[in-house]
Protein backbone atom coordinates (compact mmCIF):
# COMPACT_ATOMS: atom_id res chain seq x y z
CA UNK A 1 0.00 0.00 0.00
CA UNK A 2 1.18 3.20 -0.71
CA UNK A 3 -0.51 7.05 0.31
CA UNK A 4 0.20 10.20 -1.87
CA UNK A 5 -0.31 13.26 -0.47
CA UNK A 6 -0.01 17.08 -1.60
CA UNK A 7 2.57 19.35 -0.37
CA UNK A 8 1.93 22.68 1.68
CA UNK A 9 2.26 26.03 0.84
CA UNK A 10 3.33 26.74 4.43
CA UNK A 11 6.70 25.52 5.64
CA UNK A 12 8.66 25.00 8.76
CA UNK A 13 12.13 25.24 8.64
CA UNK A 14 12.67 27.20 12.34
CA UNK A 15 11.94 24.68 14.97
CA UNK A 16 13.97 22.18 16.32
CA UNK A 17 15.05 19.12 14.16
CA UNK A 18 15.52 15.59 15.11
CA UNK A 19 18.15 13.73 14.59
CA UNK A 20 17.65 10.89 11.82
CA UNK A 21 18.24 9.99 8.77
CA UNK A 22 18.03 11.93 5.28
CA UNK A 23 17.71 10.93 1.76
CA UNK A 24 17.87 13.26 -1.44
CA UNK A 25 14.90 13.79 -4.10
CA UNK A 26 15.45 11.57 -7.31
CA UNK A 27 14.63 14.48 -9.64
CA UNK A 28 16.69 17.06 -7.73
CA UNK A 29 18.68 18.10 -11.27
CA UNK A 30 15.23 18.30 -12.68
CA UNK A 31 14.11 20.74 -9.39
CA UNK A 32 17.54 22.59 -10.82
CA UNK A 33 16.59 23.59 -14.15
CA UNK A 34 13.19 24.44 -12.48
CA UNK A 35 15.10 27.26 -10.09
CA UNK A 36 16.96 28.53 -13.15
CA UNK A 37 13.55 28.84 -14.96
CA UNK A 38 12.31 30.69 -11.98
CA UNK A 39 15.18 32.74 -11.05
CA UNK A 40 14.96 34.72 -14.77
CA UNK A 41 11.98 36.40 -13.08
CA UNK A 42 11.54 39.11 -11.14
CA UNK A 43 8.81 40.09 -7.94
CA UNK A 44 6.48 41.31 -10.22
CA UNK A 45 6.43 38.47 -12.63
CA UNK A 46 6.67 35.74 -10.29
CA UNK A 47 3.16 37.54 -8.25
CA UNK A 48 1.04 37.62 -11.82
CA UNK A 49 2.28 34.34 -13.00
CA UNK A 50 1.61 32.51 -9.20
CA UNK A 51 -1.20 34.31 -8.41
CA UNK A 52 0.66 35.92 -4.90
CA UNK A 53 0.82 38.91 -3.07
CA UNK A 54 3.92 41.75 -3.97
CA UNK A 55 5.46 40.12 -0.90
CA UNK A 56 5.00 36.66 -1.13
CA UNK A 57 6.39 37.34 -4.65
CA UNK A 58 9.47 38.98 -3.12
CA UNK A 59 9.90 36.19 -0.78
CA UNK A 60 9.84 33.43 -3.26
CA UNK A 61 12.55 35.60 -5.47
CA UNK A 62 15.25 35.34 -2.16
CA UNK A 63 14.31 32.04 -1.80
CA UNK A 64 15.07 30.94 -5.69
CA UNK A 65 18.48 32.98 -5.63
CA UNK A 66 19.47 31.36 -2.04
CA UNK A 67 18.69 27.45 -3.21
CA UNK A 68 21.85 25.57 -3.99
CA UNK A 69 23.23 22.16 -3.97
CA UNK A 70 24.25 20.00 -2.25
CA UNK A 71 21.65 19.89 0.43
CA UNK A 72 22.60 18.87 3.51
CA UNK A 73 20.64 19.11 7.17
CA UNK A 74 22.06 22.45 6.86
CA UNK A 75 20.47 24.09 4.74
CA UNK A 76 17.73 21.78 4.33
CA UNK A 77 15.02 19.40 5.95
CA UNK A 78 13.26 16.41 5.04
CA UNK A 79 10.00 16.97 3.29
CA UNK A 80 7.38 15.45 5.98
CA UNK A 81 8.71 17.55 8.36
CA UNK A 82 9.27 20.75 6.63
CA UNK A 83 5.89 20.86 5.50
CA UNK A 84 3.18 22.40 7.81
CA UNK A 85 0.05 22.87 6.25
CA UNK A 86 -3.22 21.67 7.18
CA UNK A 87 -2.83 17.56 6.44
CA UNK A 88 0.71 18.18 8.03
CA UNK A 89 -1.21 19.10 11.00
CA UNK A 90 -3.55 16.11 10.88
CA UNK A 91 -0.09 14.07 10.01
CA UNK A 92 1.85 15.34 13.23
CA UNK A 93 5.00 13.80 11.58
CA UNK A 94 7.18 15.44 14.26
CA UNK A 95 5.87 12.53 16.32
CA UNK A 96 6.98 10.07 14.67
CA UNK A 97 9.40 7.80 15.97
CA UNK A 98 12.31 6.17 14.19
CA UNK A 99 10.83 2.88 12.80
CA UNK A 100 7.43 4.95 11.65
CA UNK A 101 9.34 7.17 9.78
CA UNK A 102 11.65 4.11 7.82
CA UNK A 103 8.09 2.96 7.06
CA UNK A 104 7.01 6.04 5.68
CA UNK A 105 9.74 5.80 4.00
CA UNK A 106 8.30 3.17 2.19
CA UNK A 107 4.76 3.92 1.93
CA UNK A 108 4.41 7.82 1.43
CA UNK A 109 4.91 9.68 -1.18
CA UNK A 110 4.53 13.35 -1.43
CA UNK A 111 3.59 15.18 -4.96
CA UNK A 112 5.83 18.41 -5.76
CA UNK A 113 5.85 21.17 -8.43
CA UNK A 114 9.26 21.63 -7.90
CA UNK A 115 10.56 18.44 -6.90
CA UNK A 116 7.85 16.38 -8.75
CA UNK A 117 7.64 12.86 -5.91
CA UNK A 118 9.27 12.92 -2.60
CA UNK A 119 10.04 10.56 -0.07
CA UNK A 120 8.94 11.45 3.15
CA UNK A 121 12.88 11.87 3.89
CA UNK A 122 13.80 13.75 1.13
CA UNK A 123 15.51 16.87 2.08
CA UNK A 124 14.27 19.82 0.72
CA UNK A 125 14.71 24.19 0.92
CA UNK A 126 12.21 26.85 1.18
CA UNK A 127 10.28 27.18 -2.02
CA UNK A 128 6.15 27.82 -3.47
CA UNK A 129 5.90 25.95 -6.41
CA UNK A 130 2.26 24.97 -7.06
CA UNK A 131 1.43 22.21 -9.98
CA UNK A 132 -1.31 23.96 -11.66
CA UNK A 133 1.66 27.30 -11.97
CA UNK A 134 1.97 28.25 -16.15
CA UNK A 135 5.55 28.19 -16.01
CA UNK A 136 6.72 27.27 -19.47
CA UNK A 137 10.12 25.70 -20.13
CA UNK A 138 11.05 23.62 -23.29
CA UNK A 139 8.48 20.59 -22.59
CA UNK A 140 5.85 22.66 -22.80
CA UNK A 141 3.29 25.21 -21.24
CA UNK A 142 2.76 24.23 -17.43
CA UNK A 143 4.45 21.84 -14.97
CA UNK A 144 2.22 19.14 -15.86
CA UNK A 145 3.75 19.37 -19.30
CA UNK A 146 7.73 19.22 -17.78
CA UNK A 147 7.18 16.20 -15.87
CA UNK A 148 5.61 14.34 -18.19
CA UNK A 149 5.04 10.64 -17.31
CA UNK A 150 8.25 10.28 -15.04
CA UNK A 151 5.62 11.45 -12.05
CA UNK A 152 3.22 8.30 -12.79
CA UNK A 153 6.41 5.87 -13.60
CA UNK A 154 7.46 6.95 -9.73
CA UNK A 155 4.65 6.36 -8.27
CA UNK A 156 4.38 2.98 -10.16
CA UNK A 157 7.76 1.28 -8.99
CA UNK A 158 6.58 2.73 -5.05
CA UNK A 159 3.26 1.00 -5.25
CA UNK A 160 4.81 -2.11 -6.89
CA UNK A 161 7.73 -1.86 -4.22
CA UNK A 162 5.49 -1.17 -1.22
CA UNK A 163 3.92 -5.09 -1.08
CA UNK A 164 0.21 -4.59 -2.01
CA UNK A 165 -0.70 -3.00 -5.05
CA UNK A 166 -3.20 -0.16 -4.23
CA UNK A 167 -2.62 3.40 -4.29
CA UNK A 168 -4.41 5.99 -1.32
CA UNK A 169 -4.92 8.75 -3.00
CA UNK A 170 -4.90 11.43 -0.68
CA UNK A 171 -3.70 14.51 -2.73
CA UNK A 172 -5.50 17.21 -3.92
CA UNK A 173 -6.96 17.69 -7.62
CA UNK A 174 -4.64 19.73 -8.79
CA UNK A 175 -1.73 17.75 -7.18
CA UNK A 176 -2.89 14.01 -8.44
CA UNK A 177 -4.27 15.14 -12.08
CA UNK A 178 -0.75 14.97 -12.69
CA UNK A 179 -0.38 11.03 -12.13
CA UNK A 180 -2.01 8.91 -14.86
CA UNK A 181 -3.84 7.08 -11.96
CA UNK A 182 -5.09 4.44 -14.66
CA UNK A 183 -1.32 3.55 -15.35
CA UNK A 184 -0.23 3.20 -11.50
CA UNK A 185 -0.04 -0.96 -11.01
CA UNK A 186 -2.93 -1.06 -8.58
CA UNK A 187 -6.57 -0.36 -7.24
CA UNK A 188 -6.94 3.44 -6.39
CA UNK A 189 -9.09 4.07 -3.84
CA UNK A 190 -10.05 8.02 -2.84
CA UNK A 191 -11.33 8.52 0.50
CA UNK A 192 -14.01 11.57 0.84
CA UNK A 193 -14.00 13.85 4.33
CA UNK A 194 -17.52 14.91 4.65
CA UNK A 195 -17.75 17.56 7.48
CA UNK A 196 -21.64 18.62 8.77
CA UNK A 197 -22.23 22.20 7.72
CA UNK A 198 -25.47 24.04 7.40
CA UNK A 199 -27.41 21.29 7.59
CA UNK A 200 -25.85 18.92 5.09
CA UNK A 201 -22.56 16.77 5.42
CA UNK A 202 -20.05 18.63 2.83
CA UNK A 203 -16.50 18.53 2.25
CA UNK A 204 -14.33 21.57 4.54
CA UNK A 205 -11.39 22.32 2.87
CA UNK A 206 -9.07 22.83 5.96
CA UNK A 207 -11.13 20.05 7.43
CA UNK A 208 -10.72 17.84 4.58
CA UNK A 209 -7.21 18.75 4.34
CA UNK A 210 -6.13 17.98 7.96
CA UNK A 211 -8.47 14.87 7.70
CA UNK A 212 -6.13 13.22 4.70
CA UNK A 213 -3.20 13.62 7.01
CA UNK A 214 -4.94 12.12 9.76
CA UNK A 215 -5.91 9.15 7.33
CA UNK A 216 -2.14 9.11 6.56
CA UNK A 217 -1.04 9.07 10.02
CA UNK A 218 -3.38 6.38 10.31
CA UNK A 219 -1.92 3.89 7.64
CA UNK A 220 1.29 4.64 8.73
CA UNK A 221 0.56 3.61 12.33
CA UNK A 222 -1.01 0.82 11.50
CA UNK A 223 1.58 -0.73 9.18
CA UNK A 224 -1.66 -1.03 7.09
CA UNK A 225 -1.18 -3.46 4.12
CA UNK A 226 -5.07 -4.03 2.36
CA UNK A 227 -7.77 -1.79 1.71
CA UNK A 228 -10.33 -2.64 4.43
CA UNK A 229 -8.45 -1.75 7.29
CA UNK A 230 -9.12 1.97 5.94
CA UNK A 231 -12.85 1.30 7.24
CA UNK A 232 -11.61 1.41 10.59
CA UNK A 233 -10.31 5.41 10.31
CA UNK A 234 -12.28 6.79 13.23
CA UNK A 235 -10.20 9.86 13.36
CA UNK A 236 -11.30 12.81 15.47
CA UNK A 237 -14.76 11.57 15.44
CA UNK A 238 -14.68 10.87 12.13
CA UNK A 239 -16.65 7.93 10.66
CA UNK A 240 -16.89 5.40 7.92
CA UNK A 241 -20.44 5.59 5.99
CA UNK A 242 -21.18 3.00 3.34
CA UNK A 243 -24.21 5.00 2.40
CA UNK A 244 -22.09 7.44 0.69
CA UNK A 245 -19.31 4.92 0.01
CA UNK A 246 -18.39 3.45 -3.28
CA UNK A 247 -16.00 0.22 -3.86
CA UNK A 248 -13.38 3.00 -4.65
CA UNK A 249 -14.31 6.11 -2.63
CA UNK A 250 -14.90 5.51 0.94
CA UNK A 251 -16.56 8.23 2.39
CA UNK A 252 -16.09 9.48 6.04
CA UNK A 253 -18.80 11.70 7.65
CA UNK A 254 -18.51 13.64 10.81
CA UNK A 255 -21.21 15.77 13.27
CA UNK A 256 -21.11 18.45 15.19
CA UNK A 257 -17.91 18.43 17.65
Amino acid sequence: MLAILSPAKSLDFESRLPRGRHTIPDFLEDSASLVERLREFKAPGLSHMMGISDKLAELNVDRYSAWKQPFSRRNARPAVLAFNGDAYQGLRAWEFSGRDLGWAQRHLRILSGLHGVLRPLDLIQPYRLEMSTPLSTAAGSNLYDFWGDRLTDSVREAVEASGTPVLVNLASKEYFSAVDLSNVGGRVITPRFLDFRSGKYRFVSFLGKRARGMMARFIIERRMRFAKGLLEFSEAGYRYDPERSTRDQPTFIRDPL
